[in-house]
């Protein structure tokens, strides 16, 4: 972007401020550390030049809103055209007490749903199953039964209103519930628009809710990419996940690398089954975390952009430019908030959400001041969903496109971001790809060392969090905190209950049989059996052990 004459008089003059005001200064006044780092512990220079973009080339590196390689964003407006969506996460008790948070978060100008399941739902398991004891509605709603997905979205209009559903190994039984439960009340599928986050690969490296082996559930993904291409042009069938890695402690490049190399996988196994990638490619989408760091999330995000369309066209030689962006959901770091001094976190979230608006996103949650301690309340759920109103309505952010854009500082970020995410993705090459690298516990090593490291920082006080290792007072809780009705896990279990005695069970029976068969048959996509076994009302339990028994449970080797 600059001449080599204008370069060298840049660094001469950065030279001659060094040795002279720089000096004076911290004769006078030190520097307040001796270094500076972002939240991944990437030391900081203290000032950046157009010497350090010496080697970016404008149109191939940085480019314009809307083109390749979309470093400044995927739509050429941007939020001057329309904000982001504001899609609040949501999920606790039963289905009933769900659908009246969904209307209430609509009703106050939340414009897509995000849903939230229970440990049991997560896990495959229905309400009443031994292995749910004590778990029911504590971390999102539970769904054991097209009928509870029924009235989970009673009211509520699904065909304008797009919804994400936050699961992973039974994505694809509760994504055929929701797609029952619309058609029943007479709205097509392919007028259904949404996502599951379907991403089984990030549970294996981070999150730790993978049922079956890795094989199977790629399988599982992979029909689903397939049956959503063919039949549900508005869905996204997976929201490829860094969140997750970044709550188990990874840096933010390893966020960036691990997502986008289990991005490359998926786009892989779509093309093996024989799948155009420019016919599922433009359904996929990304979710990211936005954590602490203001500048380094903003560069992240960038740097995603632009590796995902450089890969797409240019190692997988996709045509379609809708296939080479990526397009994705943020969400506030959940593992920053604090359990002490709560309303910090209202802080603490507005600066986070504010680095997802100016890195380029596409959909937000924000989360709740009291997540520390419990389910979001009703009131906290209303501050965080202001929140991004405020940004959206009053500070200015919106009215030009990437406003960052060209600053030294985040351009040089940008740049270093992907320079380690490619390093990431050499090694991960090496290994032999991401199922060898998950073997091995490669993604797993990575991430507890990073984690080990931030934690260290903190107890040295060499990072400050504040209201937790500074700025510490003793106080009282006086956040109400919401409380999920025990009465609840009974009212389900009756309901639940009172449908294995009213349904058809020959129906029932004969359509898990036909599940067993298509999960045996390895060419046999499992959306068509398992849409049919939810609408005769067989339970997500029954579906999943039916799997269990022909694909058995995935042990996690012990990682050294």
């Amino acid at each position: 972007m600059f001449d080599k004459q204008e370069l060298t008089a840049i660094k001469r003059a950065k030279d001659r401020w060094e040795e002279t005001t720089l000096q004076q200064t911290l004769a006078r006044s030190p520097e307040r550390r001796v270094k500076f780092i972002t939240a991944s512990s990437e030391e900081i220079d203290r000032l950046y030049t157009p010497f350090d973009l010496a080697a970016v080339d404008y149109n191939r590196d940085i480019g314009m809103p809307g083109e390749y390689p979309y470093t400044r964003g995927v739509h050429s407006t941007m939020y001057r055209g329309r904000p982001w969506t504001m899609r609040m996460f949501a999920g606790f008790g039963t289905a009933e007490e769900t659908n009246a948070r969904f209307k209430y978060l609509l009703e106050h100008g939340e414009t897509g749903l995000s849903t939230a399941f229970d440990m049991p739902t997560l896990y495959g398991y229905d309400t009443d199953s031994p292995r749910a004891v004590g778990e029911f509605g504590k971390c999102g709603v539970a769904i054991s039964s097209l009928a509870d997905m029924e009235i989970l979205f009673d009211g509520i209009p699904v065909d304008a209103v797009t919804t994400s559903m936050t699961i992973n190994s039974p994505a694809a039984i509760i994504w055929a519930m929701y797609i029952a439960a619309a058609e029943k009340r007479g709205i097509p599928r392919a007028q259904l628009g949404g996502t599951i986050q379907n991403d089984i690969l990030k549970e294996y490296i981070a999150q730790k809710e993978f049922i079956f082996p890795p094989n199977p559930s790629m399988r599982l993904v992979v029909d689903t990419m397939e049956f959503g291409t063919r039949e549900m042009p508005l869905w996204n069938t997976i929201s490829i996940s860094g969140y997750h890695i970044r709550e188990a402690g990874a840096t933010a490049a390893q966020e960036l690398a691990f997502t986008l190399a289990d991005g490359m996988e998926y786009v892989r196994w779509g093309i093996a089954r024989g799948m155009n990638v420019d016919d599922f490619a433009p359904r996929l989408s990304f979710f990211f975390n936005a954590h602490n760091d203001f500048f380094e999330e903003i560069a992240k995000y960038r740097a995603a952009r632009r590796i995902w369309a450089r890969w797409m066209r240019e190692k997988i030689g996709a045509q379609n430019p809708r296939s080479w962006l990526m397009r994705f959901h943020a969400q506030t770091a959940g593992v920053s908030l604090t359990a002490q001094q709560p309303m910090n976190n209202v802080v603490r979230v507005a600066i986070q959400a504010l680095a997802a608006v100016l890195g380029g996103t596409q959909s937000l949650h924000t989360n709740s001041l009291d997540e520390a301690w419990a389910l979001p309340s009703q009131d906290a759920a209303t501050i965080a969903l202001r929140t991004q109103q405020i940004i959206a309505n009053e500070a200015g952010v919106t009215n030009t496109v990437d406003p960052l854009g060209g600053a030294y500082f985040v351009e040089a970020l940008t740049n270093r971001m992907e320079q380690e995410a490619n390093v990431y993705f050499d090694r991960i090459e090496k290994i032999g790809g991401v199922l060898p690298a998950l073997e091995k516990g490669f993604f797993q090593r990575e991430i507890a060392e990073s984690a080990a490291r931030y934690q260290t920082e903190i107890e040295k006080k060499e990072r400050v969090i504040v209201g937790v290792n500074d700025y510490v007072v003793q106080e009282e809780l006086k956040v109400p905190l919401l409380r999920v009705d025990e009465a609840g896990a009974q009212r389900q279990i009756a309901r639940l209950q009172k449908i294995r005695r009213e349904r058809d069970g020959a129906k029932v029976g004969a359509c898990l049989d036909a599940v067993r068969d298509a999960a045996k048959r390895e060419n046999a996509n499992l959306m068509p059996p398992f849409i049919a076994a939810v609408n005769v009302y067989a339970t997500l339990g029954e579906i999943m052990d039916v799997l269990r028994k022909v694909w058995g449970e995935y042990k996690e080797p012990v990682i050294v």
